[in-house]
């Protein structure tokens, strides 16, 4: 499915009904195309969900301070900010609209220069759905993920999507699913609440 014209706005209806059913769009060359893929990056909420100890070893003494929902549209241009990108205005508009909705979250890590990484997705039910993340600076994406990580594994979130896998990602606990096995956990992740669409809070600025 395609057709959008660049600067149009993907419906928000129309974005959260897809997400419900773990589907996803990106842009390429001002064609929006929507992906369910056969094998979907996950990493785990539970114990499975791993530190690499280089990583450990920064946050000890982090340069950083990791924000929420302060720049969500620095930080989805800083997603885009790269030599192709499936983030067109489409999308960056469609998604800053879901932000301001509610369902959209970012989570920034900024240090005494600004914005230096992050990352931003849909959350849904008990689901996120991560979108896209970037660094400016060494370990600054890094610390964002695992600032996310553990403000779902505190609100009881079940499902961490991460569309597709990355070796950057297994290092992380990542792994993939079958797109079955996926559709089964993302229906326990939403239950009720994916009638209703209710956007949970995340983070201290959302809360």
């Amino acid at each position: 499915m395609s057709g959008f014209p660049p600067a149009q706005i993907i419906p928000p209806q129309v974005l959260l009904g897809a997400y419900a059913q773990g589907v996803f769009p990106m842009a390429d060359q001002g064609e929006l195309t929507w992906f369910s893929p056969l094998m979907r990056g996950v990493i785990p909420l539970d114990d499975k969900f791993h530190i690499p100890h280089g990583l450990k070893r920064v946050m000890k003494k982090p340069p950083f301070t990791v924000k929420w929902d302060s720049d969500f549209r620095g930080t989805m241009q800083g997603c885009a900010a790269r030599e192709r990108t499936w983030i067109d205005v489409t999308i960056l508009e469609s998604y800053c609209l879901l932000h301001r909705l509610g369902y959209a979250h970012s989570v920034e890590v900024h240090d005494a220069e600004g914005l230096q990484g992050g990352l931003y997705g849909v959350a849904l039910g008990r689901a996120f759905f991560g979108e896209s993340m970037f660094s400016r600076k060494t370990d600054a994406s890094k610390i964002a993920l695992v600032a996310l990580v553990r403000e779902l594994q505190a609100r009881d979130f079940l499902l961490l999507d991460t569309q597709w896998l990355t070796e950057h990602l297994r290092r992380f606990g990542g792994q993939e699913i079958p797109r079955d096995e996926y559709q089964r956990r993302l229906k326990v992740a939403l239950g009720e609440m994916a009638s209703s669409f209710h956007p949970p809070a995340l983070g201290p600025a959302a809360g």
